[in-house]
């Protein structure tokens, strides 16, 4: 799947402000990345094309919907305490985006679809002073943004097969 990537950096007043090249080139390293280590794997990658198929609005829904799936896992799977009940049996991971999945007709011939989020948002100059004057008064300020998760979903179940959220999210 074509992965979601926002990159860009906090204002002053802790506004995203995207930036679209920061964002293709983020784009373009994690692509590079992952076929090289995939490839050396004996693994071929596909890169998604939508082509004439008209799946383009459900495979953006898909996308929304293993957003809130992945979320759920990393809230609700990945941190013991806060399981819910249907969720508490150990070694138990039974998460799905739908079977229907697998019917798009822009993902014949396709196994698994990898899904990608990430969002970084780097504190501006501005952001930074800002965190510091902040700091001499006592108060946190919290300067950038950064979220990521990725997830293998298996194209004839929809089931979540495998989910990695990035230690590193936060501010």
């Amino acid at each position: 799947m074509r992965p979601r990537i926002r990159v860009g950096a906090q204002s002053t007043g802790g506004m995203d402000e995207p930036n679209a090249d920061w964002t293709r080139d983020a784009r373009d390293n994690i692509s590079a990345a992952l076929r090289a280590a995939q490839t050396g794997l004996g693994n071929v990658v596909l890169d998604y094309d939508e082509g004439l198929s008209g799946d383009g609005p459900l495979i953006s829904e898909y996308g929304q919907l293993f957003g809130a799936v992945a979320n759920s896992v990393i809230e609700y799977q990945f941190f013991v305490g806060n399981r819910l009940p249907t969720k508490k049996r150990k070694n138990s991971f039974e998460w799905s985006v739908g079977a229907d999945i697998g019917k798009l007709r822009s993902l014949t011939g396709a196994d698994y679809a990898l899904f990608i989020n990430t969002h970084d948002s780097y504190g501006s100059t501005g952001r930074k002073i800002l965190q510091v004057f902040a700091a001499m008064g006592g108060v946190g300020v919290v300067s950038g943004i950064h979220a990521g998760h990725a997830g293998l979903v298996d194209l004839k179940t929809g089931e979540l097969v495998w989910l990695n959220a990035d230690r590193a999210m936060g501010g």
